[in-house]
């Protein structure tokens, strides 16, 4: 089986930012899509999910609050801010999360 590496992926981050995904905080790279982040949060589901990656489907659509609103957005095509929150995604975004560790309160 092909393991796909991370690093031959991400864009190059220098530090984790916090998002808010279904009111779950998660840590994941700057500097990257939201496709992209969600594939470091679940290798498997995300890279061999049914994405064109490139805006041509709406399979990896989103919403998020931006100024008080819900707006869509392509995940392949959005970058991940520091504070986002994602109220929604498209079904075939399957999240295989594991819980993660949060710093001190």
């Amino acid at each position: 089986m092909h393991h796909t590496n991370l690093d031959d992926v991400l864009h190059p981050y220098t530090r984790l930012i916090e998002i808010e995904i279904r009111g779950e905080k998660r840590l994941i790279p700057e500097n990257n899509s939201l496709l992209r982040c969600f594939q470091y949060l679940s290798m498997h589901t995300i890279s061999y999910g049914d994405f064109c990656w490139n805006g041509e489907c709406l399979n990896c659509q989103v919403w998020f609050e931006k100024d008080g609103k819900e707006k869509s957005a392509m995940a392949c095509r959005t970058d991940a801010l520091e504070g986002m929150k994602i109220n929604r995604m498209a079904e075939e975004i399957e999240l295989d999360l594991e819980p993660q560790e949060s710093g001190p309160s």
